[in-house]
């Protein structure tokens, strides 16, 4: 009888250290999914607490304020069923029927397996509960009126999960499935139409997204990333930088610190062997054909000087880039952009956070020169390492400092 008992408290052990196993590795699953679709994003203020909400989404009709989803049973999503939760990112249908808007991914999170939606829910169910109300969206009429997403949905939401493609490799569908479901780029990336849904026959070709130009990603080879190589573009989505290909900046910069960095190699290169193959797309900036520094700067002396006392430091005359290759400038979409939005962007706002290394820092000018000084620093930029031959006004500056202020 002793014996029996023994072996049942060794067989009730192992049972339970499986338990505890599974529990684990399913946390780690959600915390990795909840990374690749970077909720903490959108679910995290600006000083506020992570995942707990309150986030600002300007659109065209209004402000909305995302939701705190840690798992507080009052304010937060503690007291959603399972079912509420998979409905809410598959549907846009939340606790008690209530319709998000598509300024909510989940047009792309549709196409996510229950499995791994649920892994996401557990993971944000084992966080510290942040008893946080966000503020109340700013909509005017009609669009404060959520019933009319039902319509919306109808017209606009694929309610279909991610089929693999046997014709594919295994790379390839990983890719597709990051890309297309937690990972949403084509939500940034993509132009929208009137109704503020995804352009599906301009998928990927790029957007503007408060006053940062997500570049087209498609594989077009001159406006999209068809002429990166695949290892160089799994790279960037790592380090957020490719010498000589681009420089992640503004939102970009955020998703690759709070997102990208985190994947595991497999999985960045499986992106980048996707996005390769996706539909081409002609439209957007183009990266320079011809990359050379050009000398059309001798009717610009104030950028050259303004150039030469605070850029070639680091960036050296001929664009190759002195403290590391990511200060390079040559062959940048940023400098063949004739609107200059990220480049204003990122000589405004600075460029890189507070614990990136120190020569992959750029500090923010935007207190330091005046509107006038800049429109020409971003002349000369242009002119010098750009084909566009653009212009930047002083008016330009200081509608692009506003929209980085807000």
């Amino acid at each position: 009888m002793k014996l029996i008992t023994t072996l049942m408290a060794l067989a009730g052990g192992a049972l339970l250290a499986q338990a505890v196993q599974a529990d684990d590795e399913l946390l780690r699953k959600g915390e990795y999914l909840a990374r690749a679709a970077d909720c903490v994003a959108c679910h995290t203020a600006p000083g506020g607490k992570p995942f707990a909400g309150g986030v600002e989404f300007k659109l065209p009709f209004g402000s909305l304020f995302s939701p705190n989803i840690t798992p507080d049973k009052d304010t937060g999503i503690g007291a959603w069923t399972d079912d509420e939760f998979v409905s809410a990112l598959q549907k846009g249908v939340g606790l008690d029927g209530k319709h998000y808007y598509p300024a909510f991914p989940y047009t792309s999170y549709t196409k996510m397996s229950r499995d791994d939606i649920l892994a996401i829910k557990a993971y944000l169910g084992s966080l510290e509960p942040v008893s946080q109300t966000p503020p109340e969206n700013t909509l005017g009429f009609p669009y404060n009126q959520r019933w009319g997403m039902v319509f919306w949905n109808l017209m606009f939401l694929d309610d279909q999960r991610l089929q693999a493609d046997s014709q594919r490799s295994a790379e390839w569908n990983r890719g597709r499935y990051l890309v297309e479901g937690p990972g949403h780029c084509g939500e940034c990336h993509s132009p929208r139409n009137l109704f503020q849904a995804v352009s599906a026959d301009r998928s990927l070709a790029g957007n503007l997204i408060q006053g940062w130009n997500a570049y087209n990603i498609s594989s077009d080879p001159s406006h999209g990333i068809g002429a990166w190589p695949a290892d160089v573009l799994a790279r960037y989505l790592k380090e957020g930088a490719a010498p000589g290909w681009g420089v992640a900046a503004g939102p970009m910069a955020e998703v690759v610190e709070h997102s990208l960095k985190h994947l595991n190699d497999a999985d960045r290169q499986a992106i980048a062997v996707y996005l390769k193959d996706t539909p081409a797309r002609d439209e957007g900036v183009a990266r320079p054909q011809h990359p050379a520094v050009l000398e059309q700067t001798a009717n610009n002396p104030l950028g050259h000087k303004l150039f030469a006392d605070a850029c070639a430091s680091c960036h050296r005359w001929d664009g190759t880039g002195a403290q590391s290759p990511t200060a390079a400038l040559v062959g940048l979409k940023t400098l063949n952009d004739p609107s200059a939005s990220n480049l204003l962007g990122m000589l405004l706002s600075g460029h890189g956070s507070g614990d990136a290394r120190v020569d992959r820092r750029m500090p923010a000018f935007g207190k330091i020169y005046g509107d006038q000084e800049l429109a020409a620093l971003s002349t000369f930029l242009l002119q010098r390492f750009g084909e566009s031959g653009a212009q930047v006004s002083a008016q330009a500056v200081a509608t692009r400092r506003g929209e980085s202020l807000h």
